[in-house]
């Protein structure tokens, strides 16, 4: 059984259809966060919806750069997201812990000891890291493909045995997921490809795909780390996917 898990989050799956928080996914998340840590599992959190929280809270007037706009947004949600996820664990006697990240922390080196060294400190005190990327900073060739990457990086630092991707979406489709004809695709081996299948198109809130998607699984498995992906809005979907049920996609390890 599978005993230390990334999971990760998308902003799509955090907002309403208005782009607004939505607070019963999230207390359900982070309640099923919880029966997990009851169960003897250690999880890390990599959690988007920042910047969403941001636009939630305030309409910029004056800041007409998109890159400013992006990164004065995470500034003002990244602090909403934090408040939100505090209370939501302190509830179940959990602590979390912010953990904000650049492509380069992940690069070697001493920043990289660094972060290895705090997630090994939050874990062994049984905190649940939450992961997301530094927007403020992370600019251009520092920023992340998306946080589909964060996710993977996060999962090789601290040889996760599993990484689960939450989208809006029940999995990965063998074509366009709104045509009846098209089938998720439940298991991709190592051996497999399905590539050309797979949709290119991103979420309207994150700067993730499916394509995204596609490239981690294969990348985290080829390493020995099972990846699934699943709609997050699905009631118990992580805990139904640790259960072994046939839940969106799976890449496996063989």
């Amino acid at each position: 059984m599978s005993k230390k898990i990334v999971l990760k989050v998308g902003s799509n799956v955090l907002t309403t259809k208005d782009g607004q928080i939505d607070l019963e996914v999230m207390s359900h998340l982070v309640a099923q966060i919880a029966q997990l840590k009851k169960s003897g599992y250690t999880i890390v959190l990599v959690s988007s919806g920042a910047v969403a929280c941001g636009k939630s809270l305030y309409q910029l007037q004056n800041v007409d750069d998109v890159t400013t706009q992006r990164q004065v947004y995470s500034s003002i949600g990244q602090v909403k997201l934090m408040n939100i996820y505090t209370d939501l664990f302190l509830k179940h006697g959990l602590i979390c812990a912010q953990v904000l990240a650049t492509k380069e922390d992940f690069m070697g080196g001493v920043q990289y000891k660094n972060m290895k060294n705090c997630f090994n400190g939050l874990l062994l005190d049984s905190i649940i890291p939450i992961v997301n990327e530094n927007d403020v900073v992370s600019l251009d060739e520092l920023m992340f493909t998306d946080n589909d990457e964060l996710a993977g990086l996060t999962a090789f630092l601290i040889s996760a045995d599993k990484l689960i991707i939450l989208s809006n979406v029940e999995g990965l489709f063998d074509g366009n997921p709104e045509e009846p004809s098209s089938k998720i695709i439940s298991t991709i081996g190592l051996k497999d490809n399905h590539l050309d299948k797979i949709q290119t198109s991103k979420s309207s809130a994150g700067r993730g795909g499916m394509a995204s998607k596609y490239s981690i699984g294969r990348k985290t498995a080829l390493k020995g780390i099972s990846t699934t992906i699943a709609n997050g809005k699905k009631e118990n979907v992580v805990l139904d996917i640790l259960s072994d049920k046939k839940i969106g996609t799976t890449f496996t390890t063989d």
